[in-house]
């Protein structure tokens, strides 16, 4: 079975196309055939005039109509599309959405911050984690950061914050928009006695790559610390140079950087696991397990 999920975050557009398999006892394997990320930067005009540009508006349209191709040619047989955080404070998202539809036929739900965290667990990730430890899922976008923590298998709590790659270079984080997350997460934290972080997002497996770790093997927050002060140190062409990154890259790493420092130190986590998974991936399981229901 071919599926697809679309993803259109504050910073970019993905389209992930898999195939789901089952092996023994009807466990469902699922392999990545294509995933094609497109840069719209939807935040840059959102979290700045409140509304999504026309400019972009067609970088959407034409983006939407070549993954309608794709998923055509493919031959993908169910498809989950989904729009987060700028969409969600977009004036005119819904009507671009309405747009979306009839241009290409393609439903796209803007979905909450609670809903984004939800489905980023359903990536299935902590199924092949110890069930009698913590864990906190760390989803950091460009326009919101989604929270979700584990215990003993249970969720123990899920929140999402305004607190964004894109919204911090835009300085609309305010101070008091910190203290928040913070109290927060130490209030829900204080009688887990230890957790493990699990990142997710483009910035933190960007970072991972960069550390040449061995798949499964965790970043140390001091190691994102020092990160943190490297990229600082430099100019965005310096990152870009001396990093290899691309531009809509080399910009959003640090404050995103800046974020996982914080929630993982207010969090008393010092080790952070990243199985390079996302909201798209949280999608593909969603719609699998609401098509075999």
């Amino acid at each position: 079975m071919k599926l697809a999920a679309i993803d259109i975050g504050s910073n970019a557009a993905r389209l992930l196309i898999a195939d789901v398999r089952l092996l023994k006892k009807n466990k469902p394997e699922f392999i990545k055939s294509n995933l094609v990320r497109v840069p719209l930067r939807l935040g840059f005009d959102v979290f700045e005039n409140g509304e999504i540009s026309k400019k972009k508006t067609g970088h959407i349209l034409s983006t939407m109509k070549a993954y309608r191709n794709l998923l055509d040619a493919y031959e993908v047989q169910h498809v989950k599309a989904c729009a987060t955080s700028a969409m969600r404070d977009a004036k005119n998202g819904q009507q671009i959405i309405r747009q979306i539809k009839q241009e290409t036929g393609l439903e796209i739900e803007i979905i909450s911050g609670d809903h984004e965290a939800a489905l980023i667990y359903e990536s299935h990730v902590a199924d092949t984690l110890t069930k009698n430890e913590s864990y906190l899922y760390i989803d950091v976008g460009g326009g919101s950061t989604e929270l979700t923590c584990f215990t003993n298998g249970v969720m123990s709590f899920k929140r999402s914050f305004d607190i964004g790659t894109i919204r911090l270079l835009k300085q609309q984080v305010t101070e008091q928009q910190w203290e928040a997350m913070k109290s927060y997460i130490r209030s829900q934290v204080k009688e887990i006695k230890k957790i493990t972080g699990i990142g997710s997002g483009g910035n933190i497996n960007k970072i991972f790559s960069l550390s040449k770790r061995k798949e499964g093997r965790p970043l140390s927050l001091e190691l994102l610390r020092d990160y943190y002060k490297a990229f600082s140190s430099m100019s965005l062409n310096e990152r870009i140079s001396n990093f290899k990154l691309r531009e809509d890259r080399a910009d959003v790493i640090v404050p995103a950087l800046l974020i996982y420092i914080n929630v993982l130190k207010w969090a008393g986590v010092q080790e952070i696991l990243v199985p390079k998974i996302g909201l798209a991936d949280g999608l593909i399981h969603s719609l699998y397990d609401s098509i075999k229901e």
